[in-house]
């Protein structure tokens, strides 16, 4: 689903009207690819969407991005976000980087811990291979669990999918089975420490 971010800033998410029921006793896990103009989410419940800005609203845009992850991050009991980290020496990392700040600043008055996957990681771990495009991730996603991702031109919301599940993979609630190799690209990860009912 694409949530459109041409609502003024301050207004009420779209996101405050969603409840996600994860699996008892499961994880509530947030993906996050970050973008200036288009961000990928994917839902405790693992329903995704994607928020799309103008680019006449300039950075007003953080604003909208911003409030749509307040609202998941209050409305949704998160007990972790997964992020995507920007790309080394992209040049558009700049860009992303304004998003990044605003957005961490809404989880930490949250209190939701979270980690910074790097694409590289990411792609391993999903696709088994570094350079994978967004045809061969949307692949896996199909292949690992039947997954198919409509209104999704730029793969944002198959990142942020596969962003929450390396996040449940490595605390011990794999939605489904990958070879270890794959897994194992996780311990790159600088994971927060989660005490959440003998979860660690």
């Amino acid at each position: 689903m694409t949530l459109s971010g041409l609502m003024p800033a301050g207004a009420p998410s779209p996101l405050a009207g969603i409840t996600a029921a994860a699996p008892a006793g499961g994880l509530r896990v947030l993906g996050l690819d970050l973008s200036l103009t288009s961000t990928g989410v994917c839902l405790p419940d693992g329903s995704t969407v994607r928020i799309k800005t103008r680019q006449r609203d300039g950075d007003r845009r953080i604003l909208q991005v911003r409030d749509y992850v307040r609202a998941a991050a209050v409305g949704e009991r998160l007990h972790l976000a997964v992020i995507e980290d920007l790309p080394k020496h992209a040049m558009s990392a700049g860009l992303t980087a304004k998003v990044h700040g605003p957005v961490v600043c809404e989880l930490l008055d949250a209190g939701v811990p979270y980690a910074y996957v790097v694409p590289a990681t990411l792609k391993k771990y999903a696709a088994d291979h570094g350079n994978a495009d967004k045809a061969r991730m949307a692949a896996a996603a199909y292949l690992a669990a039947g997954v198919e991702f409509a209104d999704d031109p730029g793969g944002d919301q198959c990142d942020a999918w596969w962003l929450r599940a390396a996040g449940l993979d490595h605390y011990g609630q794999p939605l489904f089975e990958l070879p270890q190799a794959q897994r194992d690209r996780l311990t790159k990860v600088s994971w927060p420490e989660l005490v959440l009912g003998g979860v660690r």
